[in-house]
């Protein structure tokens, strides 16, 4: 399991935006009109909405309070040190759990009862391999230090006892998340974007020229929000210090 935790980790990256790329690919419904009646598209949109921020919003705490510096070197996994503040005190692997949620919301958002009946579970398998590399990783280098840690914080599931405290003892770097996390919310909001404008043409009325009007701009004025952000970025007149 773990030598296919690395082949994975090498390609992780890929995987994330071959599984994105799939919430397109035709599905029969999780939620139906014949089940749910004429309102069954408040379902998916809610409850995927809630889901996929919610995962958004776990990474963005986790990178904002206490950021891994390298998670990874030349395609393997890597620390410099063992990172065991902010979320990563209620979770060991925080950010892999934002993930999860985020593609299970846009999955119900998608309405596709492929992607979360086969493809979730699949993504399930290839994370818990990821992990079990890394963790084979860290066991390595620091030894009885990470099984201490191990013991103390669940792999997966969230502990949110003293959440609050470790909010209030910790400054939340906002420009830290922004700067690196653009990316991965750019791609987040405009699948998003797609998946709603074009899963769903009550929202434009049925009308096809609105709903394109609708998709270029809410595209374009993140397409330029994507560019200001890179381009703060590169010339250093937006860090994180």
């Amino acid at each position: 399991m773990v030598s296919i935790g690395n082949f994975f980790f090498k390609y992780r990256n890929l995987i994330f935006i071959l599984f994105y790329a799939i919430l397109f690919v035709p599905s029969p419904p999780l939620f139906s009109p014949e089940v749910f009646g004429s309102n069954y598209y408040l379902w998916p949109i809610i409850l995927g909405l809630v889901i996929t921020c919610t995962g958004q919003g776990i990474r963005g705490a986790t990178i904002g309070l206490a950021y891994i510096v390298r998670g990874g070197k030349e395609g393997k996994p890597y620390a410099d040190g063992l990172v065991t503040e902010g979320i990563f005190k209620h979770c060991r692997n925080p950010l892999y759990v934002g993930n999860i949620l985020m593609l299970l919301g846009v999955g119900i958002l998608a309405n596709s009862l492929i992607y979360v009946g086969i493809m979730m579970p699949l993504f399930l398998f290839i994370y818990q391999a990821i992990v079990l590399a890394e963790e084979n990783f860290l066991r390595s280098k620091f030894g009885p230090g990470f099984d201490e840690y191990c013991k103390k914080v669940n792999r997966w599931i969230p502990n949110l006892s003293g959440i609050g405290k470790t909010f209030s003892e910790m400054e939340f770097n906002w420009k830290r998340w922004i700067l690196r996390e653009h990316t991965t919310q750019f791609i987040w909001l405009c699948g998003i974007v797609l998946l709603l404008l074009i899963n769903y043409p009550n929202l434009t009325g049925y009308d096809e020229t609105t709903r394109n009007i609708a998709i270029g701009v809410s595209l374009g004025v993140l397409v330029l929000i994507y560019i200001l952000i890179r381009y703060l970025k590169k010339t250093g007149k937006f860090t994180d210090k």
